[in-house]
């Protein structure tokens, strides 16, 4: 046996020892770090021989063992996704995201775990002999078995409207009228100043003669 598998005996020894306790007692950081190592290794080894339960029961340990750390959960949803078991994928990110909301992994494959959970679920929907038929007569059928299954009579309940709303006002396009221009005043023609007619001794038409 070499010193490496020694070790990793040795190290797992600690977690299955402590598992026995009546309260587990988590591990100080050190040496939870060597036992989630330890742990990776043989859950790789397990997995190589096929041995998905006994993996999954290592690291469940170490998760009760550690109710704390995330590692063990993390391990967990990588296994359990990889096995397209995706039901126990979903819980495992949920437990990961409970210790750490920001944890990118974890949403990543809940998310892709749920679409394909519900394509799965719609994919056994569609080969079900009451489900045959045009898309409409599948969409109404379907509604139908999520209101039995869930014991509501309407699924999507309307928007009611408040009682202090405002009326919808209707908006009249009304043509705008321009302002008229006012035209200059017209500069009035001065006026024509009679020339007076030169009279020639009295008589004022002598000038015609």
């Amino acid at each position: 046996m070499s010193s490496q598998k020694r070790w990793v005996i040795a190290s797992l020894s600690v977690v299955f020892f402590s598992g026995c306790a009546t309260t587990p007692k988590p591990l100080p950081d050190l040496e939870f770090a060597q036992v989630m190592e330890a742990s990776e290794q043989q859950v790789d080894l397990l997995v190589g021989e096929n041995k998905r339960a006994e993996a999954v029961g290592l690291l469940r340990q170490v998760a009760r063992q550690n109710p704390a750390r995330k590692a063990p959960w993390a391990r967990l949803v990588k296994l359990y996704f990889e096995a397209g078991n995706y039901g126990e994928a979903i819980v495992a990110s949920d437990e990961v995201l409970q210790r750490d909301p920001a944890d990118r992994v974890a949403k990543s494959v809940r998310a892709v775990s749920g679409l394909r959970v519900a394509t799965r679920s719609l994919a056994e929907l569609r080969n079900d002999e009451e489900m045959t038929g045009s898309a409409r007569v599948d969409a109404v059928n379907l509604a139908k078995v999520l209101r039995e299954t869930l014991g509501e009579a309407v699924l999507v309940p309307p928007v009611e409207e408040a009682d202090d709303a405002p009326p919808v006002e209707k908006h009249v396009q009304r043509r705008v009228r321009r302002p008229r221009r006012e035209r200059p005043a017209r500069l009035a023609k001065p006026a024509t100043v009679a020339t007076p007619v030169p009279e020639v001794n009295g008589d004022p038409f002598s000038v015609l003669k």
